[in-house]
């Protein structure tokens, strides 16, 4: 068996207090006013039409966006940019048991599909992960 190459990341709001072993890794269009200590991870950005169109609509727009790209590169690339420690993928969705949903959840869903590994959200490990990632929109659960 091939030994990974990287560590599973976790998904985060930017407002989370992470401990040292985690790598900030923004996933938003931006990161918030004055933040340091972070790097920023574009290709998982949405689109510009991220607050232009209903959620079953960003959902299948965002998806298709993630389906241009290799799971085992983003990997890759996330371990870079955290350089040994744990990525941390942020946006700016407040965590559970905040209810609106966030395209980090997507991401988790994405990875569990094309490498069948568990990204769950930091701090709520038993909330569930992939298709149960406690920030996926509820119509997207499975």
């Amino acid at each position: 068996m091939e030994r990974r190459r990287w560590k599973v990341p976790v998904t985060a709001c930017w407002a989370t207090e992470l401990p040292e072993k985690f790598a900030a890794i923004g996933i938003s269009r931006g990161p918030p006013r004055g933040r340091r200590g972070y790097k920023m991870y574009g290709r998982l950005a949405p689109g510009t039409w991220f607050r232009t169109v209903p959620a079953e609509e960003f959902c299948k727009r965002y998806l298709k966006q993630l389906d241009t790209l290799s799971p085992e590169a983003v990997l890759a690339d996330l371990a870079g940019l955290a350089n040994g420690r744990t990525p941390a993928l942020l946006c700016f969705e407040p965590p559970p048991p905040d209810p609106n949903w966030c395209h980090r959840a997507l991401v988790a869903a994405w990875l569990k599909d094309g490498l069948d590994v568990d990204v769950f959200e930091y701090g709520h490990r038993g909330e569930g992960a992939g298709w149960r990632h406690p920030k996926l929109p509820a119509f997207l659960r499975r």
